[in-house]
C-alpha cells in the first residue's frame, strides 16, 4: 500500500497551520484571510484533536498562555471586536468548542444541523421528539421572546437563575453547536464584567438558511471533508468522526466517494497500524 510522506505531510501542515517559518498572522485582517483560506479553524488548539487554530497561527505552537498579558491573548480581542461585524462565523460548534467558520463554508454546517426551516417551530419539534433539552428549550424561547441579551440576564429570563452552572452552560452549547444561537457581542456584566450577548442564528444571519436549503446532505460532508483533509493532510476515519460525530459509517461512506472521485487517495502511515487516507499532496 501507498505511505504517507511524513516530510510532505509535516510541509503542508507547517504552511495550512501556519507554523514557523511561516509568518505569523498579526492584523484582525490576517485573521480573516487565515479563516477564510481554511474555511473553518479552532479559536484555541484542542488537544487531541488535529485542526488549524488561530492561536498556533498567531502565537506558534505552544500552549495557550495562562497570562493575560501574553502576545498571543490579542486573538481574543480580535475575535470579541468581530462578534456583530459578520466577518465570520463564531461560536461553540465542532465538540463543543470556540470554532471560526467562513462566510462562505457556514451554510455547508448549517445544512448538517436540525433546522429545516422556521426558528420557531424546529425547536418545538426537537423538544417532542427528546433532543432537545429542557434547559436548552428555556434558553432558546427567552431569546425568541425578548431578543439579543447577554447571559446574566438571559439566565433570569430563561428562569434558570437557580440552576447548576452546569446545566445552563450545556444548553448554550447545545444550542450553538445545533446553529440556534450564537454571540453576537459583549457586555459589561457579571462578577468579572464580561459576558457574551447571545441572539437567535437566523436572526444574525437571515440568510443562512435559505443558502444551506440548496446544499443537499451529502454535498455538506463531502465539501467539509475536503476541507478537512486539505489541511490536515492525512488522517484515519476515528480522526474525522472525533472532530465532527457523524459516525464511523457515514464518515467511510463520504471519505470513500473523495477516495473514488481521486480527491483522496486511501494509504498507509509509516509509524503507525491501520488504514489512513490522505490527500495526494503528502503522497
Amino acid at each position: 500500500m501507498t505511505q504517507i510522506n511524513l516530510k510532505k505531510l509535516q510541509a503542508l501542515r507547517t504552511r495550512t497551520f501556519n507554523l514557523p517559518p511561516q509568518k505569523r498572522v498579526a492584523t484582525p485582517a490576517q485573521a480573516l484571510t487565515f479563516v477564510n483560506k481554511r474555511g473553518f479553524v479552532y479559536f484555541w488548539p484542542i488537544k487531541g484533536v488535529d485542526l488549524p487554530s488561530l492561536w498556533v497561527a498567531v502565537a506558534g505552537d505552544r500552549p495557550v498562555a495562562d497570562a493575560h498579558d501574553d502576545p498571543g491573548h490579542i486573538t481574543w480581542g480580535w475575535k470579541d471586536n468581530a462578534l456583530d461585524k459578520k466577518i465570520w462565523y463564531y461560536g461553540k460548534i465542532l465538540r463543543g468548542k470556540a470554532t471560526m467558520i467562513s462566510l462562505e463554508i457556514a451554510p455547508y454546517f448549517y445544512a448538517l444541523s436540525e433546522n429545516y426551516g422556521d426558528p420557531e417551530e424546529d425547536y418545538l419539534t426537537a423538544y417532542r421528539e427528546g433532543r432537545l433539552p429542557q434547559a436548552a428549550k428555556q434558553v432558546y424561547e427567552a431569546l425568541l421572546d425578548k431578543g439579543a441579551m447577554h447571559t446574566i440576564d438571559l439566565r433570569r429570563e430563561a428562569k434558570l437563575t437557580n440552576a447548576k452552572d452546569s446545566e445552563f452552560n450545556k444548553a448554550l452549547e447545545y444550542l450553538q453547536k445545533d446553529f440556534k444561537i450564537l454571540p453576537v457581542g459583549v457586555a459589561e456584566a457579571g462578577a468579572w464584567k464580561y459576558s457574551h450577548i447571545y441572539e437567535i442564528t437566523t436572526r444574525h444571519f437571515p440568510d443562512l438558511s435559505e443558502q444551506a436549503r440548496r446544499i443537499s446532505e451529502s454535498q455538506a460532508r463531502a465539501r467539509l471533508l475536503e476541507l478537512y483533509f486539505n489541511m490536515v493532510g492525512a488522517a484515519q476515519v476515528r480522526d474525522v468522526n472525533k472532530l465532527f460525530g457523524w459516525g464511523n459509517e457515514v464518515v467511510k461512506r463520504v471519505a470513500g466517494k473523495l477516495v473514488e472521485s481521486g480527491k483522496l487517495k486511501t494509504v498507509g502511515h509509516p509509524k503507525h497500524a491501520g488504514e489512513w487516507v490522505a490527500v495526494k499532496e503528502v503522497i
